[in-house]
């Protein structure tokens, strides 16, 4: 788990690249933002791991050694499980198959919620827990909007999923929803729109619930752009989100954050100098950065910006142009100088989820730019 360097304030040209880099004072001014954010409506937050996927990071974020998380993937509930946080929601769709793993962490004490949007499969999935000889809890998925997975608030689907999983055994103790389409939102008023057709959705979803006899304790919600900018929660019990504890170039793009913000970057050192191709190749490529260039459809592009080694902005915005497995290239004509082989630049990622996918740790520096911690992720599913 989290460790101090060997050497405190070891410099960033001893690592081998590429590495992820945490600025940890940004990590903890983005979790303030967050905070006040929910803190005006009173709403909780339920910490979406699945971003950093980091026992120390989630301590850092909460301040305490545990306190409620989402996961979306088993190896996340059984990692952070054996670490006390006993208060989880697996935040994608269940099935049988998933169960036996489920069973194990209700034995050994996590409260862990599933997340159905489908009779049939409810019905299954509650055989096979009764096979495992646990009782599990469900949420009805909900889908205010994305249309990637979960049932209308409105429709009869709804009903039918929390009959079938009372029938199957599993306790329905509410609703979850996720606004993934505030990602294609343009600016702050659009975001605080679809934050309110997610809560009213949600909210009118749980109402039908209660009247139907069922239970709706937990009326969950949740995504960084909404958790920010919604006008109001009332009737919500909780909020999810995740990026907003590093924050990326899209956020910033949607108006969630500064590329200031941005404490998640990549450190790269530069192996290859081409002047007549007018060409720098870095050893941080797709496999360091990820392919995503969700910038492309909002005004950006690119792979990545590139900043100076101590994390400031570079006055022409040079980004990734392109990568291949293990280079990334970057305009020499948009740097300011010529640099030489072995020179380090950072990256800030596009997508923070999907560019430390790769990674098994973080260095967490301090407001010197000297690497003071390094904190373990988990990794696989």
């Amino acid at each position: 788990m989290e460790r101090e360097e060997a050497d405190r304030g070891r410099q960033l040209d001893s690592l081998s690249t590429p590495c992820l880099l945490v600025d940890g004072a940004k990590l903890d001014a983005n979790v303030r933002a967050m905070q006040q954010a929910l803190a005006r409506h009173g709403a909780p937050l339920r910490q979406h791991v699945k971003t950093a996927k980091s026992v120390d990071a989630a301590r850092r974020v909460s301040g305490a050694e545990r306190a409620p998380i989402a996961v979306s993937t088993l190896k996340e509930a059984e990692h952070f499980g054996q670490h006390g946080f006993d208060d989880q929601t697996l935040a994608v769709g269940m099935t049988a198959s998933r169960v036996a793993r489920v069973a194990a962490l209700a034995r050994a004490g996590t409260r862990i919620r599933i997340l159905l949007d489908d009779a049939e499969a409810a019905l299954a999935v509650g055989a096979a827990a009764r096979a495992e000889g646990v009782v599990l809890e469900g949420l009805v998925e909900i889908d205010v909007g994305q249309h990637r997975g979960g049932v209308a608030p409105d429709g009869e689907a709804l009903l039918d999923v929390a009959r079938a999983m009372t029938r199957a055994g599993i306790a329905c103790v509410g609703v979850l929803a996720h606004a993934g389409h505030s990602y294609d939102a343009r600016g702050v008023v659009e975001i605080a729109r679809v934050a309110e057709q997610e809560r009213s959705s949600a909210v009118h979803a749980a109402e039908r619930l209660r009247a139907d006899g069922q239970r709706a304790d937990v009326v969950s919600v949740g995504s960084t752009p909404t958790a920010l900018f919604a006008e109001r929660l009332d009737g919500i019990t909780e909020v999810r989100a995740g990026v907003f504890v590093f924050q990326d170039l899209f956020q910033a793009a949607l108006g969630c954050a500064r590329v200031e913000d941005i404490a998640l970057s990549v450190l790269t050192t530069v192996i290859g100098v081409h002047r007549a191709r007018d060409t720098v190749l870095v050893d941080a490529g797709a496999l360091a950065l990820s392919k995503d260039r969700s910038l492309d459809a909002i005004g950006g592009g690119g792979l990545g910006e590139v900043v100076a080694l101590d994390g400031t902005r570079l006055a022409a915005r040079p980004v990734i142009a392109w990568v291949n497995q293990e280079h990334g290239a970057i305009p020499l004509s948009a740097l300011p100088n010529v640099p030489r082989v072995g020179d380090r630049l950072r990256v800030l990622p596009n997508h923070a989820c999907m560019t430390a996918a790769m990674y098994d740790c973080y260095r967490v520096l301090d407001e010197g730019g000297r690497i003071v911690l390094t904190w373990a992720r988990v990794n696989g599913f």
